[in-house]
């Protein structure tokens, strides 16, 4: 949103237009109206000026106040003996651009309160060429109030918006580096026992084979139920992380199709879909993967999404009507797919595409994961 004070415009190139003309106005307007030691006089002092503003531009620390100063200086003297107070907006352009806010508003008080006590002297000198230029004068004296006021507040807003999103960065950033923590500490607690366990009880079983295989067998029984017990508890602990919701994901995929300009249609009712988290989590996923390949890959104008559920398992079907996927492709090595297979490897699902006017991705998940065939 714009503020009401905002004087430059959008366009750069007008801004630049405008600066133009300020610079050639003084020349013409002293050439023409005054005897020639004044003319001398007035361009020495525009071309001082405008030096002195080049170098504020340039410098750094307390010459930039300086400089700033000898234009204010400049600019009264201007005033006076010619009654052009034009060139304070240009000082005003700069004063908006001083980074430290003490610096700041006491250049930009200076600045408002010698450009009006120079006016109000000008009025004095030279009463009938001050009203004459009354109605400009107006406009420069509101452009020196609100113009640095307009820059500053542009600058600093820029700024605070740089620092946000920094920290937002680092956030995410400690957000991943926390949670990767996290992950070690219950996976080194969950597992590192179990495994070590099953080390030491494989060496044994290894050594009783010949001398002992009633016993060996027994040990190789405590190795297959200690891996399903690590097994059931990697899965709890892939639960437990923060899940993704198929009804939020779906919302999003729908807004990304929709700014893509891919008519989306949706069957099924999300909400009444009730299937373990950790299914829902690798179905989601696995949605927003493919609907970012439909986007990028697929030049389709329309999308199907269809979501169902049997006693058994659990179908995903995305369909578009792009151009489908190349032959070279089909091997699940592009597009995404393969990172979705190994997804679905975890919990024993299946990916399979269909690649016929269009791509038809059909994704299905049975629903009794938590233990494997064969588990205790």
């Amino acid at each position: 949103m714009h503020s009401w004070y905002t004087i430059l415009p959008k366009n750069p190139w007008i801004s630049i237009y405008v600066w133009v003309i300020f610079c050639i106005m003084p020349f013409y307007f002293i050439i023409k109206s005054y005897s020639f030691v004044q003319i001398i006089i007035g361009v020495v002092m525009i071309l001082l000026y405008f030096l002195s503003h080049r170098f504020s531009f340039q410098s750094k620390n307390g010459l930039v106040y300086m400089w700033i100063s000898f234009e204010m200086v400049l600019n009264i003297a201007m005033t006076l003996m010619f009654g052009y107070v034009y060139l304070s907006l240009f000082t005003a352009f700069f004063i908006g651009n001083i980074r430290n806010t003490v610096g700041f508003f006491i250049m930009y008080g200076l600045h408002i309160g010698f450009t009006i006590v120079s006016i109000v002297g000008g009025y004095f000198i030279d009463l009938d060429l001050f009203i004459s230029q009354t109605p400009f004068i107006i406009i420069t004296v509101v452009g020196v109030v609100l113009l640095p006021f307009t820059l500053y507040s542009r600058n600093k807003r820029e700024n605070l918006e740089g620092e946000l999103e920094t920290a937002k960065e680092r956030i995410a950033e400690l957000v991943i580096y926390e949670e990767r923590q996290r992950i070690a500490r219950d996976l080194h607690d969950t597992l590192g026992q179990k495994l070590s366990m099953i080390g030491l009880k494989s060496d044994l079983a290894s050594r009783l084979v010949t001398k002992n295989p009633e016993l060996a067998i027994q040990e190789i029984k405590d190795i297959r139920h200690t891996a399903s017990i690590a097994l059931k508890e990697v899965r709890e602990l892939v639960t437990d992380m923060r899940a993704v919701k198929l009804k939020e994901e779906l919302l999003r995929v729908k807004q990304i199709l929709c700014a893509a300009q891919i008519d989306v249609e949706i069957k099924g009712d999300s909400n009444q879909l009730v299937v373990p988290v950790l299914v829902e989590n690798v179905l989601s996923m696995c949605l927003k993967e493919a609907v970012t390949n439909v986007v990028k890959h697929s030049n389709a104008k329309k999308c199907i999404i269809e979501i169902k559920r049997n006693d058994n398992e659990v179908v995903l079907i995305i369909e578009d009507n792009g151009k489908g996927i190349e032959e070279s492709k089909s091997d699940f090595t592009g597009n995404g797919l393969k990172g979705m297979n190994e997804r679905l490897d975890f919990i024993n699902g299946t990916v399979t595409f269909e690649n016929n006017k269009g791509m038809k991705l059909v994704i299905k998940i049975p629903l009794a994961i938590t233990h494997q065939k064969g588990d205790h």
